[in-house]
């Protein structure tokens, strides 16, 4: 492998379907040893982004560099690199575990003797020891998933690029797949992960990246984003009894209004002055309060932002770029 400071590097990555812009001019650069997440909407490009930097489809403009390997120009050396976990499980059903295992070390060139080592080990990692001999389409959908990743771990990839892991799983198999990721990470492997959950890219990543449109909103760490953000204050507040929600958006100061179980949220952009007019409004309606926080912005709140709520999507941008 060559020595390159940045593993992945994408310059103007574009995919078009007909007149379709899926991917629009995209610049990317993910250091090494960097858990990288990749967040957006349905159909805002991530999964297309991807697939184009794992070499599963052809970009219609850009380059891309796997560890200082063109990827288009050398694709066997870019991808001997990586270890790729799609979003549909693709474990073949009819094998076990452990032939799914030896047929990826197969694929990868792995000697006989690492492969069932590195196997062996995987597979108590992953709490699938004792199905090893099983077929795989008598697994849940989270020990499929387990596998998968296993599978993408058999050649001891640098880079591991990941569609949204966890996505749909049991709390114990997401639990684990996170601790697995935490752990390669640590030991200096690179992580391009795409997901939908933003604690799971707040807990995660070093940086993250935000894609909306075929364009990319935002590229920060996330607390880096959730500060620079701003105009993000929340309130989270639980009532005595049932207060209508269209109500609580009269109040000074608030923007938005959203109710979660026996809590409601609101957004100010003056937390403190906001609470003033809400005690003012519950003490004139005679409501009691049960419970008042004052909570800061969380990456979900930023990601709402960029994605379609507030202010538009460059003017955000241009304050998470400058910092202003």
């Amino acid at each position: 492998m060559k020595n390159v400071t940045n593993m992945i590097v994408a310059e103007g990555l574009t995919k078009n379907y007909g007149e379709l812009v899926a991917v629009d001019h995209i610049d990317l650069k993910v250091a090494g040893g960097e858990i990288f997440g990749f967040l957006g909407p349905n159909g805002a490009g991530k999964t297309t982004t991807v697939r184009m930097l794992t070499g599963i489809i052809r970009p219609t403009q850009g380059r891309i560099h796997i560890a200082g390997f063109d990827l288009l120009r050398d694709p066997i050396k870019a991808k001997e690199v990586m270890g790729v976990v799609p979003e549909l499980s693709n474990a073949y059903t009819e094998l076990s575990a452990w032939k799914n295992l030896q047929l990826m070390a197969e694929l990868y060139g792995v000697p006989a003797k690492t492969a069932k080592a590195r196997a062996e080990e995987l597979l108590v990692r992953f709490g699938l020891h004792d199905r090893k001999d099983h077929k795989t389409k008598t697994f849940s959908k989270g020990m499929k998933q387990r596998l998968v990743i296993a599978m993408s771990l058999m050649s001891d990839p640098e880079i591991l690029f990941l569609d949204e892991p966890t996505s749909g799983l049991d709390v114990m198999s997401a639990r684990m797949i996170k601790d697995v990721l935490q752990e390669l990470n640590n030991r200096g492997k690179t992580i391009f992960l795409t997901t939908h959950y933003m604690e799971e890219a707040n807990q995660l990543c070093n940086r993250v990246a935000i894609i909306n449109h075929g364009k990319i909103a935002a590229i920060s760490p996330p607390e880096e984003l959730k500060a620079r953000i701003g105009g993000l204050g929340r309130l989270e507040v639980s009532f005595k009894s049932h207060v209508d929600s269209s109500d609580l958006r009269s109040i000074s100061g608030v923007t938005d209004v959203r109710e979660s179980g026996d809590k409601t949220y609101l957004y100010t952009d003056e937390p403190g002055t906001t609470i003033q007019h809400l005690v003012d409004y519950c003490r004139a309606g005679s409501i009691k309060i049960v419970t008042l926080n004052t909570l800061t912005p969380t990456l979900e709140d930023v990601f709402i932002k960029l994605t379609g709520n507030g202010r538009g999507m460059e003017e955000v941008a241009e304050v998470v770029t400058n910092g202003s």
